[in-house]
């Protein structure tokens, strides 16, 4: 959704079909998991996830908040309706870009969905992530066979959330996050250290909490958090272009671009913290339980 954009589901763009039939063909001879995200109201969600199917997708990634302001029920028998056609992942949408508050009452009716298999907890507030953790929790859903697999979107927090052991011993698994579009390889490596040592219940290594920080500041730079987020999709795309992943960093909407002094934010991270991009110094960095992040240069060491 963040480097295609969410402006594919418009039907004057006709892209959303054309976007994941690509992606279907990419991926149909590896063992992954295909991921169709799909907005509502209901009629749009179900004749997306309806889409997804017929190309071979696995499960509906659907975002409560694109219902509007609907009542809650009338949401939750939406997302049930999708689920009759794709199992689904709940979407928690911070509300900075377009998402809406739910409280702990509703994610525990969601909960309830047997159509349910995962929640992307992307509200960038702690309290609201709690919420669901524990709906989740006491809905007797956090462990076992029938568990619904929780993921971090907060792209604020996200070291810290795959750290974590909520109330009740709940733990996110793994990040659907839009951070994760750049620097992947480097990703894969923070993912797989940081799984190390909750496995193991191993200390937490103090480079660990460094790189922790780091990834936030240069997260506030890519997704513009100075400005509300709105140059997040452009400043996604410029590091992609930096990486020479894209060509430029143009948008569907030709209006959206970088924020004023975002690129100059995002020339500051990416000389601060190499560490990020490169999965080779990242894991010698982490491999280490004495180290600690490098930062900026010229920084003070120890």
């Amino acid at each position: 959704m963040h480097t295609t954009q969410f402006a594919i589901h418009e039907p004057s763009t006709g892209l959303y079909e054309p976007v994941l039939a690509l992606a279907a063909e990419e991926t149909a001879h590896r063992p992954v998991l295909r991921v169709a995200g799909v907005l509502g109201p209901t009629a749009r969600a179900v004749r997306e996830a309806e889409t997804a199917v017929a190309l071979g997708y696995d499960l509906a990634l659907v975002a409560a908040s694109s219902w509007g302001d609907a009542e809650e029920a009338v949401i939750l028998d939406g997302l049930a309706a999708v689920g009759d056609v794709l199992p689904l992942v709940g979407f928690y949408l911070q509300p900075a870009v377009g998402g809406r508050r739910f409280g702990y009452g509703f994610w525990r009716r969601l909960a309830e969905l047997p159509s349910l298999r995962a929640i992307k907890i992307a509200p960038f507030d702690r309290f609201a992530t709690l919420d669901v953790v524990r709906a989740v929790t006491d809905s007797g859903r956090g462990a076992g066979p029938d568990a619904v697999v929780l993921y971090t979107g907060n792209d604020d927090a996200i070291v810290a959330d795959l750290l974590t052991r909520y109330p009740g011993g709940t733990r996110m698994v793994g990040g659907l996050l839009g951070q994760f579009a750049v620097w992947t390889a480097a990703a894969v490596v923070l993912h797989a250290r940081i799984r190390e040592i909750v496995t193991a219940g191993a200390p937490v290594p103090p480079a660990l909490l460094g790189v922790a920080a780091d990834l936030t500041d240069a997260n506030a730079a890519i997704f513009d958090a100075a400005h509300g987020f709105r140059g997040c999709i452009p400043g996604i795309h410029e590091v992609l272009v930096r990486e020479g992943v894209l060509a430029g960093r143009w948008c569907l909407d030709p209006a959206e671009d970088l924020s004023p002094g975002q690129e100059a934010e995002i020339d500051r991270v990416w000389r601060a913290y190499p560490h990020l991009r490169d999965p080779g110094v990242l894991g010698d960095l982490l491999s280490s339980s004495s180290a600690v992040s490098p930062g900026p240069p010229g920084a003070p060491s120890g």
